[in-house]
């Protein structure tokens, strides 16, 4: 489901978006405050699994349109979530094993967007994003995703490494962008598969690197020794699909 993609502010109005239903990514609460409007709205906030962040009034003043935001100012999703059962139940649908894409706090919203558009094309059931220091649906990842947005589901998540481990059980298992591992033409990608790549800064973290099963890094023959996020996930995604071809 597409939303238009805004900046609430004023507590009245942040509290209607979420009862409402809207979907809202992000909410900035004034630091210190814990009057009862303000309580509410964390709560809602918790309740839909929104990003709360706790900040300076000056802050919120930069954040506000108009300067009328009462101590809160929220931003809605431009797209509805989706979960990660609808994914799983998109491949059993085609009859295909389970390709899921895995960012792990993927922050430029220009990335995540082409990272979305390439899952797409690459026949991906999926993409889920962590709650946390990530890109959420703007309207600048709708854009930069050409369309795809409309057609592959992407799931939040609290925990990127816990959802791993529920998607194990499921049968998938887990290759991760590293330049330190194996030459990605030399590891078997086939099968019910995630595709985790990190974060454009510091690749993927430790913690959900531990989680991965094989880690794959992509031939380098130039003098400089990486690539766009963007780009490695289409390097990468493309050998997996170029795997899945071969009978």
């Amino acid at each position: 489901m597409r939303y238009e993609e805004s900046v609430i502010e004023g507590r009245n109005a942040v509290l209607e978006a979420f009862r409402s239903g809207k979907t809202v990514d992000r909410v900035f609460l004034l630091k210190g405050c814990q009057d009862g409007p303000i309580l509410t709205i964390a709560r809602e906030a918790r309740k839909q699994g929104s990003l709360i962040q706790y900040v300076p009034k000056e802050r919120l003043g930069n954040l506000s349109p108009d300067g009328k935001h009462q101590g809160v100012v929220a931003y809605t999703a431009a797209y509805a979530y989706a979960s990660v059962e609808d994914m799983l139940e998109l491949a059993e649908k085609k009859g295909e094993p389970p390709f899921l894409f895995l960012l792990d706090g993927i922050e430029d919203p220009h990335n995540l967007g082409a990272i979305i558009r390439t899952a797409n094309l690459a026949g991906a059931h999926g993409v889920i994003i962590p709650k946390r220091r990530a890109a959420g649906l703007t309207a600048v990842v709708a854009k930069t995703s050409a369309g795809a947005l409309n057609y592959t589901p992407v799931a939040r998540v609290a925990n990127l490494s816990a959802a791993m481990e529920e998607l194990k059980k499921q049968g998938l298992w887990f290759v991760c962008a590293d330049m330190g591992g194996q030459v990605m033409y030399d590891l078997d990608l086939k099968g019910p598969i995630g595709l985790v790549i990190g974060n454009e800064g510091e690749g993927v973290s430790r913690l959900v690197r531990e989680h991965c099963d094989l880690t794959a890094a992509i031939p380098m023959k130039g003098d400089i020794d990486s690539l766009n996020a963007s780009v490695a996930a289409g390097v990468l995604a493309y050998e997996i699909v170029r795997q899945r071809r071969v009978k």
